[in-house]
């Protein structure tokens, strides 16, 4: 594994060292940090995975696929007999809103049901009908949607009604893990916030959507904020973990902002990794929420604003993968925008925010005789752009301190020519976190905050600004008024 620009020699990392974890879209991660949250050399492993899915919306993972991965990265992080018992806390974040159904013993009834199933529409359009979404919403911060537990939840009931029978609860991913490896499915606030339950001024679990849904309270694993880690017996297998406090599992989001270095209301992060968001983190609620956004509880006090994007290095990767694109693609985003290159709407797996259309598919408009592959890829990266354009238009007025965006995740890394074309849409700076990993980093920042919260931490590793184009706000206007012409046309009627 190549080493990262700020990484430590072990024999010169700073005490306390925390492991952190994180289940991403694409792998599972891990890697040991100091106190200033730089990742230790050597410590760190990385094992792929890919959702199965299929084209009725499945989108799913094995869970005990995801601890055996686990698994592996412990074995490989902690195998250095130099550690001792120096690593003080194990923190792991995991992609939001995923959803297992367990019996008593604790073994899953379900395959861990991923953010992008959307076999639950029906039920959204029903519990559209028998509640009210827009205060729905302001209590609980999030749509009606088929990320959420309410309508997944229906529909298992619809379609497999003896596994609801007997599911004695309804966990994330990352807490099935943890009861695996430690014996408690110990939840973070964050995780149980992107259930789509949880009312974001209280903290506790939204009764009108529990009885839609068919559940529970006593279902579902009590949040937990960073501040109130465990002290289970650590598993005999990794001897390095002995005196560790294993934390909540958290979502992914909010270990990407913090990452990020976007840790208050000044800075919203744009990720860019399989998926993507705009996030701000806030103290308090966002009051009124924006419709076209969500607002998540994320610990005491403090929630993050936002809308995600299911289809960004997806996007990507279907176009690299579909067409025959030329050997630099890079090249084909600084040239300069043209009227030739086709309008797409890049919803592949759906929309999440800010139109919420689940069942939302790809558009691509606007070809020709004369249009390539490289036009075609050029339109696709100008679509991802353009769908964070119209969620930076909701978050506008309700974060009206915003001064930075930060840009951070796999795409920007691995294409960062397409900043330009996201800061030309955005119309505004775009700085460049080029930290790999950063959702790891930030689940690391966020125990050591506990853990050693006098700690310096090391700066984040930034590379170019990337400043908007005069030339180009005039054609990106234009763009983004045929984008919502043909969504008002094709997608939300």
């Amino acid at each position: 594994m190549a080493r990262s620009g700020d990484a430590v020699e072990l024999h010169e990392a700073q005490d306390p060292l925390v492991l952190a974890l994180d289940i991403g879209s694409t792998a599972t991660r891990g890697g040991v940090h100091d106190a200033s949250g730089r990742p230790v050399a050597g410590l760190q492993h990385k094992v792929p995975h890919a959702f199965t899915v299929a084209p009725d919306g499945t989108s799913v993972i094995d869970p005990d696929q995801v601890v055996d991965e686990v698994a592996q990265v412990l074995d490989a992080v902690t195998a250095d007999s130099r550690l001792g018992t120096r690593i003080a806390g194990v923190a792991m974040d995991t992609f939001a809103a995923s959803l297992v159904g367990v019996d008593r013993a604790g073994r899953p009834l379900t395959p861990c049901l991923t953010y992008a199933d959307q076999r639950s529409a029906g039920e959204v359009a029903a519990l559209r009908d028998l509640l009210d979404e827009p205060a729905v919403q302001q209590r609980t911060g999030t749509r009606l949607h088929t990320s959420y537990h309410a309508p997944r939840l229906r529909w298992l009931a619809a379609t497999q009604p003896r596994v609801v029978a007997g599911a004695a609860a309804w966990w994330s991913l990352g807490e099935y893990v943890l009861a695996r490896l430690v014996g408690e499915p110990l939840a973070g606030t964050s995780t149980v916030a992107w259930t789509g339950l949880l009312d974001r001024r209280t903290g506790a679990l939204d009764e009108e959507l529990l009885a839609a849904a068919g559940v529970r309270a006593d279902q579902f694993s009590a949040p937990r904020d960073m501040v109130e880690p465990a002290h289970p017996s650590s598993p005999s297998r990794w001897p390095a973990l002995a005196g560790a406090a294993w934390f909540g599992v958290i979502t992914d989001g909010y270990a990407s902002n913090v990452g990020a270095g976007a840790t208050d209301p000044t800075v919203v992060a744009a990720a860019t990794a399989t998926s993507g968001a705009l996030r701000v983190l806030l103290d308090g609620p966002a009051d009124p929420l924006p419709p076209g956004l969500w607002n998540y509880r994320v610990g005491t006090g403090r929630t993050l604003l936002g809308g995600a994007l299911n289809d960004v290095g997806r996007a990507v990767s279907w176009a690299e993968a579909v067409l025959r694109l030329s050997p630099e693609p890079g090249r084909v985003l600084t040239a300069a925008p043209s009227s030739g290159t086709p309008l797409v709407l890049p919803y592949l797996t759906g929309e999440r925010a800010p139109g919420w259309v689940g069942e939302a598919r790809a558009t691509i408009t606007g070809v020709s005789a004369a249009t390539d592959a490289d036009a075609v890829f050029r339109g696709v990266v100008e679509g991802m752009a353009l769908t964070y354009a119209r969620v930076a238009d909701e978050l506008a007025p309700a974060a009206p301190g915003v001064v930075e965006v930060a840009a951070s995740g796999s795409v920007s890394n691995d294409l960062p020519e397409w900043l330009q074309v996201l800061a030309d849409v955005l119309a505004r700076p775009v700085q460049h976190v080029t930290r790999k990993r950063s959702t790891q980093r930030g689940t690391a920042l966020l125990a050591l905050d506990v853990l050693a919260p006098g700690a310096p931490r090391a700066p984040r590793v930034t590379g170019a600004t990337f400043e908007p184009v005069p030339a180009h706000a005039n054609h990106y206007a234009d763009r983004r008024a045929r984008f919502a012409d043909v969504y008002a046309a094709l997608v939300h009627p």
